[in-house]
């Protein structure tokens, strides 16, 4: 039976719900708390769920809405036993991977909330970088620069190569997923070849940590960032040298999320997420903030209209992104203007740069003007199209 304190609340709250009426519908769901430090995020491939793993080793399987108060946490598993480094969801969405410093690869069934399988020593040095190729294979990074690529019908590495000298930070594959990319704190790029099973090359070494990487530009580019805020692009053809860079403000770039084939959102330690063009080279604006919180992760859902965020805080928060996709970015180079502020791209974004602490710009205010800067020049770039 339920405890007499229980049924007065459950009263209250009746009584509350009819004096408040219908649920509130917001334009993000709401941020959850965490009890400890998150490390990575990812959505559901085809539901509202979001998964997160900390640096207790936890991971927790959230539903998420934007009524209020609907975020809810579906279920949590305590197998990993150091922090969880990253998680991923299989392309159905019926299993969970996680990789974690206890050097262990983990599946969870997402349904039951269960754990299916386990390689308990997948890497002899704790596991940084997890991407999941296709239904049956998937590619693990450690902190010292090994890469293994896993057949899961056999629960071995078919490839296991060391040629980092340091973490592998982010792993991608093309769309043939036959090429995988790794970045690495050694400030390279490794290619390797998965369906020969063999290492192709190494970038030249950029300044600072290469933190990510990303394939875009219908996969003519490769970008990846580094701690040193800088974007590095390498063109499909020539991985050895960059064919572009530039420096975006940030204090540094520890992950990038591609939201069109040539915008991407990219995290910071100083706790702003930008929205960044390629081709042209533009940071457009912030489209959200952990105030002064280094950020350890940002990850899109599946239709492109949230971004989640999770940082020191010790927050997941929610971003609307929907309308940064359609940002037409003019090859036209405006006059820098005396003002630092990061354009707001959502309602919940303040001005970034010097008036960090300010609060919050009128969005509308600096969509117009923005409007009026571009009148003249609104056709789309297309200058790179035929060049590579």
């Amino acid at each position: 039976h339920a405890s007499p304190p229980e049924t007065e609340r459950d009263l209250e709250r009746e009584e509350l719900d009819e004096e408040t009426g219908p649920p509130k519908i917001r334009e993000t769901p709401e941020d959850i708390k965490q009890e400890a430090i998150v490390n990575t995020l990812a959505f559901h491939p085809n539901r509202d769920i979001l998964a997160a793993g900390d640096i207790d080793g936890d991971i927790f399987v959230y539903s998420y809405s934007c009524t209020e108060g609907e975020n809810k946490e579906l279920w949590s598993s305590g197998h990993h036993l150091k922090s969880c480094r990253k998680v991923a969801f299989s392309s159905d969405g019926e299993k969970l991977f996680s990789v974690s410093k206890d050097k262990a690869v983990h599946v969870m069934d997402v349904e039951a909330g269960k754990l299916v399988t386990r390689i308990p020593k997948a890497h002899s040095k704790p596991i940084n970088a997890l991407l999941l190729v296709d239904e049956n294979v998937f590619a693990t990074g450690d902190d010292e620069g090994t890469l293994n690529v896993w057949d899961m019908r056999k629960g071995t590495a078919f490839m296991s190569l060391k040629h980092h000298e340091d973490y592998i930070s982010d792993i991608a594959v093309d769309q043939a997923k036959k090429i995988l990319l790794t970045s690495s704190g050694d400030g390279t790029m490794g290619v390797f070849n998965i369906k020969r099973r063999r290492f192709e090359l190494l970038s030249e070494f950029q300044s600072g940590d290469l933190t990510s990487v990303s394939i875009m530009k219908r996969g003519r580019k490769v970008v990846c960032g580094s701690s040193e805020g800088m974007i590095y692009i390498f063109n499909w053809s020539g991985f050895g040298a960059t064919s572009d860079r530039f420096a975006t403000q940030a204090e540094s770039i520890d992950c990038i999320i591609p939201i069109t084939d040539s915008l991407l959102c990219a995290a910071s330690m100083d706790g702003v997420i930008r929205a960044i063009s390629i081709m042209p080279n533009r940071v457009i604006g912030s489209v959200g903030q952990h105030a002064g919180e280094p950020i350890e992760q940002i990850a899109s859902s599946r239709d492109k209209r949230f971004l989640a965020s999770c940082a020191h805080d010790q927050l997941i928060k929610f971003w609307d992104i929907s309308s940064v996709s359609s940002t037409v970015v003019s090859d036209y180079r405006r006059r820098k203007k005396k003002d630092r502020r990061l354009k707001a791209l959502s309602s919940k974004a303040f001005g970034g740069g010097e008036d960090f602490f300010s609060g919050l710009l009128d969005t509308e205010e600096s969509r117009k003007t923005a409007e009026a800067e571009e009148d003249d020049d609104d056709e789309e770039d297309e200058s790179d199209s035929g060049s590579d």
